[in-house]
């Protein structure tokens, strides 16, 4: 299973969300399980996520000082199971974006939640996001399924 999170920048809560599934399907043997992360804007292309994710993910001891921000390509579309948008903007930028013919479905991480942007918010918003992300992993992960 190939899984894309998807959010506006790849900045705050997609790389979060990668990193976490990441982990947590290596915790529990979840073979098979591919994680990968995009941003609808080339803003941050190249750039580290941003430091209060990666500070709330050191914090609960998921490393993402590795990671860099790129913009989501139709490539993308091709080649993932699923693609799970962080908020329902998100999801609905993704179905306009979406290539002539890809059938790639795009739903909200969250079911009919959304993992609200704490990027001009404050800090306890970081927390706030790996919460629900940690959460939404889990489900995923035990559903076995996108």
């Amino acid at each position: 299973m190939k899984v894309l999170f998807v959010d506006a920048g790849n900045y705050c809560r997609s790389p979060a969300a990668e990193i976490v599934a990441r982990t947590m399907a290596t915790q529990i043997g979840a073979a098979g399980w591919q994680f990968s992360s995009a941003g609808l804007k080339d803003k941050h292309v190249g750039d580290t996520a941003d430091p209060r994710s990666i500070e709330a993910c050191a914090t609960r001891g998921y490393d993402l000082t590795a990671f860099r921000c790129r913009e989501i390509t139709d490539h993308d579309y091709r080649t993932h199971d699923v693609i799970l948008a962080m908020d329902r903007d998100n999801a609905s930028q993704l179905e306009a974006r979406r290539p002539f013919g890809n059938t790639t479905p795009v739903r909200l991480f969250l079911g009919s939640r959304e993992v609200p942007d704490p990027y001009y918010g404050e800090s306890d918003g970081f927390s706030l996001m790996m919460s629900q992300i940690e959460e939404g992993v889990r489900v995923l992960l035990s559903r076995g399924q996108g």
